[in-house]
Order: C-alpha cells, then structure tokens, then sequence
C-alpha cells in the first residue's frame, strides 16, 4: 500500500508569472508568493518584491511586478550618491534592468525629500515627509510633475471638521471599549498601521494601509510613485 498520496500530497502549480508594472491598482512588498488558502498547507516564497493579487480563493498568488534590490548588489548613481539596494527596484529578477530607485533623503525648509528617478536618471517625483502638527502624526505630499500636489493624510482625518471629530470620537470609543487606552496613564491610541488617503483636490488618487498595502484609485497616477512610498515607509 501506497502512503502519502491523495489529498495530502503536494500539488505541483506553474510558475507564477511576473506582470506588467503599469497595470497594478493594489499591491504589496514582501516575499510571500503563494500564501496559505483552504487547498493550499504551506506558504510559498519568492524574491522580495513589489506583488499583485491574482487568482481566486483557493489559488490566489501573489504576483510580483517589480524586483526590490538586494545587498549582493549595488544601487545605481543618483544626484546625491549611490541609492541603497532596498529602495531600488527592477523590472526583472536578475536585476538587470532597472526601473526605479528613491534617492537619499534631503532636508528642505523641514521637510525629508525623497526623490524618485526612472532607470534612465530622470525624475519622476517627490515624496514630502512633513513634520507632524500635534495631535495628528507626520503627514506626506507627493508631486507627480505635470499634476495637482497628492496630499496623504489619515482617512480619519479626512473630511470636514465635523466628520473628523465623529471619527475620533468613534475612534477613541472603539478603543476604550476593547480596554486598549486608560485615560490618564500617559499613553495613547493604540499603534497600528495607519491608513492614509492620498488626495488631488477632491480625488482619491491612493489609499496606503501602513507601508506595504497600497490601493490605486487614479489612472494617472504613476505607480512608480506608489511602489516608492511604500520601499520608503511610513515612519
């Protein structure tokens, strides 16, 4: 009798296929290929890289779309030194051709800018990290030139004054129900991932949950902009 056959065994599935970068509307980083599903046991790995959704529950893959560098390799030249590996990114795993990478921060006016560069050298766009203004944390601008400035704040936060406080009252609400804040004791609202809407005037052209789930809502938007948001991340 044959053992280790039949449902349990391991099922051979084709190679996941990288797709084309300009396509994507949601994406994330990170290394997981083939995540657990109701038929699948083990998760598979593969490169880090920027990956898309596909398939349906039971064989849903994460695809990749784009390749981050890795610290065997060398960043390219930028106008402020070589670009670090892991804020590189190519449109192939050996990492030959290059499609973007996010410069070196500088410091203007208070603000941390990051330049992004396509893998000809030309620019592509700004990300702005400004100071934060208390009670609310850091907020981001970023400029796509020939487009209206993207502002990132948190989506609670987006609004009018009134539907801003009944956010922050749900907020705190939710919290304190869970026995997750105690007024009084120093501390504040639970840390987790934010969720930011990014928006052009009255369009929503992004949603980023924490650094590595981003939601594209514009066409226009260059995702190259996108995938640098989240390489740089939303510290």
């Amino acid at each position: 009798m044959v053992f280790g056959r039949g449902r349990d065994a391991a099922v051979q599935e084709p190679p996941v296929e990288t797709v084309a970068w300009q396509t994507v509307w949601t994406f994330v980083i990170g290394s997981v290929e083939r995540p657990e599903t109701p038929r699948r046991k083990r998760t598979g790995w593969g490169p880090r890289a920027v990956r898309v959704p596909r398939g349906g529950r039971n064989d849903l893959v994460l695809a990749p779309c784009a390749y981050v560098g890795t610290a065997a390799g060398t960043g390219p030249d930028s106008a402020t030194g070589p670009a670090r590996p892991e804020l590189t990114l190519y449109e192939d795993a050996a990492a030959r051709r290059l499609l973007c990478y996010v410069e070196e921060p500088r410091e203007a006016d208070g603000e941390r800018h990051h330049v992004v560069r396509d893998g000809r050298g030309e620019v592509l766009g700004t990300l702005r990290r400004l100071p934060p203004r208390r009670p609310f944390k850091h907020t981001w601008r970023l400029d796509q030139p020939g487009r209206p400035e993207i502002t990132g704040r948190n989506a609670w936060a987006s609004g009018s004054a009134r539907e801003v406080a009944g956010r922050a009252a749900g907020r705190l609400a939710t919290a304190l129900a869970d026995g997750l804040f105690r007024p009084g004791d120093g501390g504040d609202l639970p840390a987790s991932p934010r969720t930011l809407e990014w928006r052009a005037a009255d369009e929503t052209v992004m949603v980023s949950e924490g650094s590595e789930k981003v939601s594209i809502r514009a066409e226009w938007l260059d995702r190259r902009l996108a995938f640098a948001f989240a390489l740089v991340g939303d510290d």
